[in-house]
């Protein structure tokens, strides 16, 4: 019986464009089911779009649109990266799904009927960009860090609230049994920290009157489902929870992406509702770092918002792929600037692989040489294997880029264009070098750059280079 295989991304908001931090995290997963694929085992990828709460709500309302058409237009904007970031995800989770709120109310029946959901009056400071309470510690001059333009607003009324403190011990005990539960191994700790100081119970409810897009509270009318509330529940809903509970057996519990604005809801609010219903919780949560353009973060009023589209119109599909997922440890935030990736596409693309196929091709056309194909499990050893396990994903590209820097370097040390006048037989065992390594290059690009794979591996079929691999930017 095949292994099972789960990877999620986070659902972005649909309140602005697709961005390039947004697309490293799909990517970062996409690269994961391909390589669970290789290896035989039954994948389901999910990732999809949040499409409830205040921030949609008042988007739809300045632009004079009807919520629901707002939320369809957006959401095609963003499935369109399957096809632009050649993307292999098999399944598109909405939060206006039908399916996903009847799931979000059962959760909320469900939670409620064990005792965990109850009814108050509370006042607070609330972010309406992080859709989330902000206590007086947190705020910076009196403003979210995250979204400094924008006002904090008082919400005062009566909502359901989660018993969130009641799952403190819970949640440590989960974090001492699971010593790799988040990664990287700082953001594990911040999370700890925050359990450890102690849990207050959050609101998971809004008055329909004052906000009314969101799932309708199970047997109360006048309030809707508190948008993280509803939309972390996707993960299960996307297989089928509770109505096809095979499917949601068959892949439950698994690996989650998100970005480290994401790490309180996805490592402890959505493992305490998890509790609160019996069901599993995740496998292991990875957390990214932000990308930011010349030290800002990216926003629109700042005018440095770099679009996914248009890095795939510069340098392609498999470069704004390889630049993305290239760029710093796991984890840390990552700059990037044109003029940066520009450079490091001539670098490494151009200059560096792309100069290594025209040359061990067009030499291997002076003589007739026997390699190895060799399959991915041959070739994919343990230490790689563990790089992409533990979402290292930029020190697995330099894994596959020592060995190009080290071939080309190999070809200018012996120079094989001599080699063929004056000494056949030396000239042949290089070749066989270098032709086996760009097979083992091709293998171990894959997951990362499937079409590039494909293009060496035809090019050593046929001795034929169709179209130069990575053309020079200037």
């Amino acid at each position: 019986m095949k292994n099972k295989f789960y990877i999620t991304t986070t659902l972005p908001y649909i309140n602005a464009d697709p961005h390039v931090g947004f697309a490293r995290e799909i990517i970062e997963a996409d690269v994961l089911a391909r390589f669970h694929r290789i290896l035989n085992e039954e994948v389901f990828f999910n990732t999809g779009t949040d499409e409830h709460g205040l921030k949609i709500f008042r988007k739809a309302e300045g632009l004079g649109m009807d919520t629901q058409k707002y939320c369809n237009e957006k959401a095609l904007e963003f499935d369109r990266l399957k096809g632009a970031l050649n993307l292999s995800y098999n399944n598109f989770i909405r939060t206006t799904d039908e399916a996903h709120i009847k799931a979000a109310q059962e959760f909320w029946k469900l939670c409620d009927k064990n005792g965990y959901i109850y009814k108050k009056n509370y006042k607070i400071k609330y972010c309406v960009g992080c859709e989330l309470e902000k206590t007086d510690s947190e705020l910076v001059d009196g403003k979210c860090p995250d979204h400094p333009n924008m006002e904090l607003e008082t919400i005062e009324e009566e909502n359901y609230f989660f018993k969130f403190s009641a799952f403190q011990d819970k949640l440590l005990e989960l974090y001492k049994n699971n010593p790799d539960f988040v990664r990287p191994a700082k953001r594990f700790n911040e999370v700890k920290r925050f359990v450890e100081l102690g849990l207050e119970d959050f609101s998971i409810s809004r008055i329909k009157e004052k906000m009314p897009w969101g799932v309708p509270v199970p047997g109360d009318e006048n309030q809707v489902i508190y948008v993280w509330f509803d939309a972390l529940v996707n993960y299960i809903s996307a297989l089928g929870w509770p109505k096809t509970p095979e499917n949601f057996e068959k892949f439950w519990p698994g690996y989650q992406i998100c970005g480290k604005d994401n790490l309180r809801q996805q490592s402890a609010m959505w493992q305490a509702m998890l509790m609160s219903v019996n069901l599993p919780t995740s496998v292991q949560i990875f957390v990214n770092g932000f990308i930011t353009v010349n030290g800002q973060k990216m926003s629109k009023s700042l005018g440095n918002v770099i679009s996914p589209y248009e890095m795939v119109e510069k340098f392609g599909i498999d470069a704004t792929r390889y630049l993305l997922l290239s760029g710093a440890s796991f984890g840390e935030d990552f700059d990037i600037t044109w003029d940066k990736l520009i450079e490091k596409y001539n670098a490494d693309l151009a200059n560096g692989l792309g100069n290594l196929l025209s040359r061990v091709i067009t030499l291997a056309q002076k003589g007739n040489f026997q390699f190895s194909i060799l399959n991915f499990q041959s070739i994919s050893n343990d230490k790689f294997s563990n790089l992409i396990n533990n979402m290292e994903l930029g020190q697995a590209l330099e894994y596959i880029w020592k060995i190009i820097d080290e071939d080309n370097k190999f070809i200018g040390d012996n120079k094989p264009w001599e080699l063929v006048k004056t000494d056949m037989k030396k000239f042949e065992e290089v070749m066989k070098k270098l032709l086996e390594d760009l097979n083992l290059i091709s293998g171990l690009l894959v997951s990362f750059m499937p079409e590039t794979s494909q293009k060496i591996k035809k090019a050593l079929e046929t001795k034929k280079i169709e179209e130069v691999l990575f053309q020079r930017i200037k």
